[in-house]
């Protein structure tokens, strides 16, 4: 009786584990674009956002101003490059705050946004 418990655990356990790895196999790429190497790029330029974001909150803390990309990278500070595959970024200063903008270049993807935005709230938004 008891192997008939052990075994039909076992079924059971293989059952909701197939399941999972079929619902996860087909749900597509994770972030809704259409291809691995998007879902890649788009993960990366969010990281990406963030560090930028937090490098200009530390420039302010140190100065008490934001800086251009640029400027803050002449200043030794570690952050991505200027580009990443078709995305760019650009950053939009003012006196007490920021945005960081990348713009998204390349051929139409399925839920590849336009472009992607964080500010100094270190929100990441995307349209």
């Amino acid at each position: 009786m008891n192997r008939v418990f052990s075994l039909l655990g076992i079924v059971i356990a293989m059952a909701v584990g197939f399941y999972l790895y079929t619902h996860t196999a087909t749900s597509g790429s994770p972030g809704g674009t259409g291809s691995p190497r998007a879902t890649i790029d788009v993960a990366g330029v969010r990281n990406d956002l963030l560090a930028f974001a937090n490098a200009e909150k530390q420039q302010y803390a140190l100065e008490g101003k934001y800086l251009s990309l640029d400027e803050l990278r002449s200043k030794g500070t570690v952050i991505p490059a200027g580009r990443r595959g078709p995305w760019t970024y650009e950053a939009e200063i003012g006196g007490s705050s920021f945005r960081i903008v990348a713009t998204y270049s390349g051929p139409d993807v399925a839920g590849v946004p336009k472009t992607m935005t964080v500010d100094d709230t270190m929100r990441i938004q995307q349209q």
